[in-house]
């Protein structure tokens, strides 16, 4: 398996113990109700939603759920290589009844699900490349093919194709409890988030909260706020994590100085800005464009931000 997997090759890292918060956070978010299907996709690809899919899935099989997680993003697939699995036949290849060698495909979908090298956890690849990804979703087929796997699995998590160049995900949305957006710290932009939103809800979609990456902190800063650090994470390449509740009803993109820690703690879960080490060769210049944080909240309070470690872990300009 790819090194991308870090909750389950290095489950004491801070990163990993971040995946965690967020799982504790969708949990208790939806302590009231039953959460069984949930969407991962992003505003636009190189985001990091596959990365952010499988982590967060091992996280759940972690803690004793029966987790499944589902390609969905049939254009530019990532689960079967993260996991190391052959990528056909899957999901694409049931839902048009046509197995990767051309002829009729098995018509029950438990015969699709490999297992991986994780206790609790299997995955349904993406299948053939097909030429019509929206179409299949968009089929009955697909809505009964999720009811018949909510029996056998307590958490189905779909890796989704990005929102904005595609309608697959926006699709996916309506048949999904939920929906977790993933933006890029300094690449995301307002009026794509904004987009986004706009298109789930008119759907009938729900947005669970949005999922911040690529924001660079250092470890020493880390390593004050939590009782380990890791040894094996330098201070030059940490991409460090913050969870924040907020009270914001609509996409807020906040433009704050790289270099400054905010000293307003706000709640006991507390909103940090995040700063660069001072130790670097290169001076920080300040981006005209988003930075910090993006919040996003349609209904509730809570917003779940993460930032992952993609400079150690490598993430593939496919994801």
């Amino acid at each position: 398996m790819k090194n991308e997997l870090i909750t389950y090759e290095d489950p004491k890292s801070p990163i990993s113990e971040v995946f965690r918060a967020l799982r504790t956070n969708i949990q208790f978010k939806n302590s009231n109700k039953e959460l069984k299907t949930i969407l991962i996709t992003s505003t636009n690809q190189s985001e990091g939603k596959s990365i952010v899919a499988a982590n967060l899935a091992i996280t759940f099989a972690q803690a004793g759920k029966k987790v499944l997680i589902i390609d969905a993003d049939m254009r530019k697939s990532r689960q079967h290589i993260l996991f190391s699995i052959v990528s056909k036949p899957g999901l694409s290849n049931y839902l048009s009844g046509i197995d990767h060698t051309g002829k009729a495909s098995n018509t029950v979908i438990l015969k699709y699900v490999k297992e991986t090298e994780i206790e609790n956890l299997d995955i349904i690849p993406a299948g053939t490349i097909p030429p019509n990804p929206s179409e299949l979703l968009a089929l009955d087929k697909m809505g009964k093919m999720i009811d018949k796997l909510k029996k056998s699995y307590d958490l189905i998590i779909f890796d989704g194709a990005p929102s904005l160049p595609v309608t697959d995900s926006i699709i996916l949305s309506r048949i999904v409890d939920s929906t977790l957006l993933v933006v890029s710290y300094k690449e995301s932009k307002r009026e794509d988030l904004k987009r986004v939103q706009r298109d789930i809800e008119n759907v009938g979609g729900k947005i669970e909260g949005v999922v911040l990456n690529k924001i660079p902190v250092s470890i020493n800063k880390y390593k004050e706020k939590y009782y380990y650090g890791h040894k094996a994470i330098s201070a030059e390449q940490t991409i460090m994590p913050t969870i924040v509740i907020s009270n914001t009803e609509e996409p807020n993109i906040k433009e704050e100085d790289a270099n400054k820690e905010d000293s307003t703690k706000k709640s006991s879960i507390n909103t940090k800005k995040n700063t660069t080490t001072k130790n670097s060769n290169k001076t920080t210049k300040k981006s005209t464009g988003p930075q910090a944080l993006i919040t996003y909240e349609p209904k509730s309070r809570i917003t779940i931000l993460l930032e992952t470690l993609l400079k150690q872990l490598k993430v593939t300009k496919n994801d």
